[in-house]
């Protein structure tokens, strides 16, 4: 005979198995649409977007972020204008940059500083990650271990909606760091960072359409070509 235990965990695995599978039915839509935008539209759109966040104050006034590197054959909302800001800047006013480098396939990822586009390299994916050490042989200073918070970041992703809701590409990576790294804030007693995610309008689905887990993490605010969505208070306070 089973037990009430026996039975709550059979229902709960019930439970995450169906949303596993509609998440996997909502990526297939959204990357069909993805691949039918117009390359010109998305080239406007990717222009629009990032000159929003260039401008936006909470962009401005941050010292240190992470943000992640834009694949084109993901069809990512391109970083490279925002990177390159950063990069480029003069070396006393340049905001902290750490980029992300997976590590394995268990959903481990990093946020490694770098400060110069040379310090890419391609990985096995063809995907631009920050080589491990630098130039002098030394590792690269890892986000978790900084001594310093940062204060953004700029998230990628597949689909998104205004509750905050956030649909990866599955691998759980983005949702496991940004645990971590909750964590760490409030170990240290540091503020939360803001965490904004890029997008285009096609990837704004209604609320009640992405499913949650249990380890889902959810967005502050949204970037689209139209502007800033602010979602949590956090995101209202710093919006308005």
């Amino acid at each position: 005979m089973s037990t009430a235990g026996e039975k709550s965990l059979s229902s709960d695995t019930a439970h995450l198995d169906t949303i596993f599978k509609q998440k996997k039915v909502l990526r297939s839509v959204i990357k069909r649409d993805l691949k039918s935008m117009d390359p010109i539209l998305r080239s406007q759109q990717d222009e629009a977007i990032q000159k929003i966040v260039l401008e936006a104050p909470w962009f401005k006034a941050c010292k240190g972020l992470c943000a992640y590197i834009s694949c084109s054959a993901l069809r990512e909302v391109d970083t490279t204008r925002i990177l390159s800001h950063i990069l480029t800047t003069h070396s006393q006013m340049r905001k902290k940059l750490f980029v992300p480098r997976v590590e394995d396939r268990n959903r481990n990822m990093r946020m490694l500083n770098i400060s110069s586009t040379e310090d890419l390299i391609a990985s096995s994916l063809d995907i631009l990650e920050p080589a491990p050490l630098d130039s002098d042989g030394n590792e690269r200073e890892d986000v978790l271990f900084a001594n310093e918070p940062v204060d953004l970041f700029i998230l990628p992703g597949l689909a998104f909606d205004k509750a905050g809701r956030r649909l990866g590409r599955g691998g759980g990576y983005y949702d496991t760091f940004l645990s971590r790294y909750e964590e760490l804030a409030k170990k240290k007693n540091w503020k939360q960072p803001l965490k904004i995610a890029l997008s285009y309008p096609v990837q704004i689905v209604d609320e009640g359409t992405i499913p949650l887990t249990p380890n889902d993490i959810l967005v502050d605010a949204l970037v689209s070509p139209s502007g800033v969505i602010p979602i949590s208070p956090a995101a209202l306070e710093i919006c308005h």
